[in-house]
């Protein structure tokens, strides 16, 4: 189980990293969703991979599952998706500003595209 659990987060990590290095703006938004959501994985795999166990201490109880790892990929979830959010707004402002989506450096000398006003 854990062998599964690793393999699936290194590909999610190895998937995002080659869609954040892209030159357009909707694979680099991809690539952030699939980091999240390798860290969301590792933090969730980082209390233990147990089935059939309580969250809480009981009496008797040997093997429980820590509930401080559901709470911080809750709240992660929750700020990768506000981040998310924001992102793609920010994408399509610069898209519907400049009718191109790459995220390339501009290039030397004045863009001809623009036009100059005195």
């Amino acid at each position: 189980m854990e062998i599964l659990v690793a393999s699936a987060i290194g590909i999610l990590t190895a998937a995002g990293l080659y869609l954040v290095m892209r030159l357009r703006t909707f694979p680099v938004i991809l690539g952030i969703s699939l980091l999240t959501y390798a860290v969301n994985v590792f933090l969730f795999a980082s209390g233990r991979l147990t089935t059939g166990s309580p969250g809480i201490l009981r009496d008797g109880v040997d093997v429980y599952a820590d509930p401080l790892p559901q709470a911080l990929v809750l709240t992660a979830i929750v700020i990768s998706f506000g981040m998310t959010a924001v992102v793609v707004m920010i994408a399509l402002g610069a898209y519907l500003g400049s009718d191109d989506d790459h995220v390339d450096d501009p290039t030397e000398g004045p863009d001809p595209r623009v036009e100059e006003r005195p």
